[in-house]
């Protein structure tokens, strides 16, 4: 499966009891669909997988799902410090009708990069559905070696990364390679950067799966695709547009801001679970700034 476009990584709003508001996610899925986003992504870490049980784990998957209804790709998060647990929740997606599984890498007990390529083997030798590798260092503690995103290319069932190392010449060094092994046709790179997007696609990677897309969905779409339609004057016109606005955003963890902007925009967000808080006031600031800049409140 190719993967190309804008890919919003989703909140999961919540009511004030912090219960999964799922009228308010249908409601963000309409949304996004009619902002022409690519696809969607649901219990990923913009939506608070780490402090969702799996029970709503499996609920956002299937509200996505259901609400979606064919009209864009239909992308979980399922990934998991355990490679058993990551197959049950692959296969749970599988079962519910999702186009492809995000699986991060193992985050806390630090694989080797030969036990990265035994974890991700084994989950696509298990489950029939196209895998993105989620590589984002700052977040697990591990970071995956071009050759590793390069030889789990050549197995079946994986299809893409989302790479968010924060680097250019990496991705360049792994289109490269993929390129020399004849597999660049058959393997995506997505960027995992939103303020990276443009020059990770100059590079050679055919999309984003973008957290500040919940905020800016138009233009995220119309740079993505400008630069898919090779027309780089208006990609970059639309990245200078955006790019203090995505900074705005990851000014605290995610999806802190992120959750906050939707809030201040009226769009279903709700509260963040604990450890995640509040933003620091000096921080909303700058957030409500580059928000009224972006003439999006």
């Amino acid at each position: 499966m190719n993967f190309e476009g804008t890919y919003v990584a989703m909140v999961t709003p919540f009511t004030e009891d912090k219960k999964i508001d799922e009228e308010g996610f249908r409601s963000n899925i309409n949304y996004l669909i009619d902002k022409g986003v690519s696809g969607l992504v649901g219990a990923g870490t913009t939506g608070e997988s780490a402090t969702i049980n799996h029970e709503e784990h499996q609920k956002i998957i299937d509200i996505l799902v259901d609400e979606v209804d064919g009209r864009v790709e239909t992308i979980a998060g399922t990934g998991s410090n355990s490679t058993s647990e990551a197959i049950s929740l692959t296969e749970y997606a599988l079962d519910a009708g999702a186009d492809a599984a995000l699986l991060i890498t193992p985050y806390y007990n630090k694989p080797q990069q030969h036990a990265l390529i035994d974890h991700y083997t084994t989950i696509a030798n298990s489950v029939d559905i196209p895998i993105i590798l989620y590589n984002v260092p700052s977040r697990t503690g591990i970071n995956m070696d071009v050759e590793t995103i390069v030889e789990l290319a050549k197995v079946e069932g994986i299809d893409a990364v989302k790479e968010a190392s924060g680097s250019v010449d990496k991705v360049s060094d792994i289109y490269r390679a993929l390129t020399h092994e004849g597999l660049e046709d058959d393997f995506s790179i997505l960027s995992g950067e939103d303020s990276l997007t443009l020059p990770l696609m100059a590079v050679g990677a055919t999309g984003v799966i973008s957290a500040s897309a919940n905020i800016d969905a138009r233009r995220m779409v119309l740079m993505v695709d400008s630069v898919l339609n090779d027309d780089y004057t208006r990609a970059m016109e639309l990245h200078y547009e955006m790019v203090e606005l995505i900074r705005a955003l990851f000014i605290e963890s995610n999806p802190v801001p992120v959750k906050t902007a939707m809030n201040l925009m009226g769009l279903p967000s709700g509260p963040l679970r604990k450890p995640l808080v509040e933003m620091k006031p000096e921080n909303l600031e700058i957030l409500k700034k580059a928000l009224k800049d972006s003439e999006l409140i």
